[in-house]
């Protein structure tokens, strides 16, 4: 990506320390103390030319051991086309800052409509929100809805299938804000819907959360969970991976009040952990009380169409103590690729990715087994990633990984988590079975 930003020259400088009246640098940290300032020189290497600082990245860039990634548990290597980074860099939408004179920058505001829309239809909802920081933090976020939504209740539940990073941010979230966080109990792999029953009748349950694919990455059934919680007046939550929603039911489909996840799988590189961004879609009814922006389309005094910032409630910015949340921005970059992704891709690519993800998870999973040396732990329904125990996992481990294979998340004792994504070729899957 290009960059139309360069440091200050010197005469940038000059100008800007006469506008205020100081005749040089130093005299913009006079009134600090002597013993806050650094008298010696700055710790830095000499500087550079670019053919020198290209080899040395390289150089450094040669000591990583580049894996073909089987691993996913919640972040997945899928294929984004190459256009992606070039769109991302036009003007109308290369910014450095927040546009907080919103309307002047249609560009921005068009790509988060865009994204929005995109985001209701993939989820099956009525509206969503401008991106959030992440899919764990967005599921906090809508525990936070809850809970500001009941009158007196004052507890949320969440399946001990969630994924355990999201289940470490909503205790964080929880801790703070008063929250009773009680777990329903899994049985062999699902949410137990026994157990949901039992905790909803004890009272004060302000919403329940619950994972799609969950973090075995098997697919729930989550017929009548919806008639459920809202008999109780309790939100139902399902946090679902996002490119998986272009096969599996959605969020809208089971009955949900809000869906919530991580838009990474929409083509979002891996990238060492982040940047990523949150999605969170809701009902018409909770339209107001989702946190952070909603771009809205309308049209202008000349008749032309606009884009515009709309149901922001006022507390998150003037009223904190009132508000639901204090999310006033969000990852409006991630969101952009991930709206050119989906609008490269369309709904056929994005269908077929997954079914291309779904039909090598369970080619490999099938092979494992019949080679003896593997099984299913959970006898039920996944989609492109599963849960086997593996004999000898940590030495089969090893081997894959001096192969030039990362095969998975270690869990448990001798389990392996493996995910399968529309990236991953016969012959790679071949390796990796062939080395069990």
């Amino acid at each position: 990506m290009s960059h139309k930003y360069f440091p200050h020259t010197d005469e940038d400088v000059r100008l800007m320390l006469g506008k205020i009246g100081i005749e040089n640098l130093p005299g913009l940290y006079a009134e600090l103390p002597e013993s806050t300032r650094l008298k010696n020189d700055y710790d830095l290497p000499e500087a550079m030319s670019e053919l020198e600082i290209r080899n040395f990245f390289d150089r450094l860039g040669k000591k990583n051991q580049p894996l073909t990634c089987f691993a996913g548990g919640g972040i997945y290597d899928h294929y984004a086309p190459s256009a992606i980074s070039s769109l991302l860099s036009r003007s109308e939408f290369l910014t450095s800052y927040t546009p907080y004179q919103a309307e002047i920058s249609q560009g921005t505001l068009h790509y988060i409509f865009e994204y929005q829309s995109m985001m209701a239809e993939l989820t099956g909802m009525d509206i969503s929100n401008a991106s959030m920081y992440d899919g764990t933090t967005a599921t906090a976020e809508a525990m936070m809805v809850a809970f500001a939504n009941a009158k007196k209740a004052d507890t949320v539940l969440y399946t001990e299938t969630l994924d355990e990073k999201t289940i470490g941010v909503l205790k964080t979230y929880a801790h703070f804000h008063n929250i009773t966080l009680k777990a329903i109990k899994a049985d062999n792999g699902v949410t137990s819907h026994t157990d949901l029953t039992q905790l909803l009748e004890e009272g004060r349950v302000a919403g329940v959360i619950v994972q799609q694919p969950n973090r075995y990455g098997i697919v729930e059934d989550f017929t009548d969970y919806a008639d459920s919680c809202h008999e109780r007046k309790a939100l139902f939550i399902i946090n679902s991976i996002a490119a998986d929603l272009a096969l599996l039911k959605t969020p809208g489909e089971w009955g949900a009040d809000i869906a919530v996840g991580d838009i990474q799988s929409l083509g979002l590189p891996m990238a060492f952990g982040g940047p990523y961004a949150g999605y969170m879609c809701s009902t018409d009814k909770l339209m107001r009380k989702l946190p952070g922006r909603i771009v809205g389309k309308t049209i202008d005094n000349r008749g032309q169409r606009a884009f515009v910032l709309t149901l922001q409630a006022r507390e998150q910015h003037i009223r904190r103590q009132k508000a639901t949340s204090n999310i006033c921005s969000n990852e409006s970059l991630m969101a952009l690729y991930a709206t050119v992704y989906m609008s490269l891709m369309g709904k056929e690519g994005i269908k077929e990715a997954a079914q291309i993800s779904y039909d090598g998870a369970h080619y490999l999973c099938d092979q494992l087994i019949a080679t003896g040396k593997a099984k299913l732990v959970y006898n039920q329904p996944f989609f492109n990633e599963f849960l086997i125990t593996i004999e000898n996992r940590d030495a089969f481990f090893s081997k894959a990984v001096c192969n030039g294979i990362l095969p998975g998340i270690k869990m448990g004792n001798n389990q392996l988590l493996i995910a399968v994504t529309e990236k991953r070729t016969r012959e790679e899957v071949d390796t990796l079975i062939g080395l069990l």
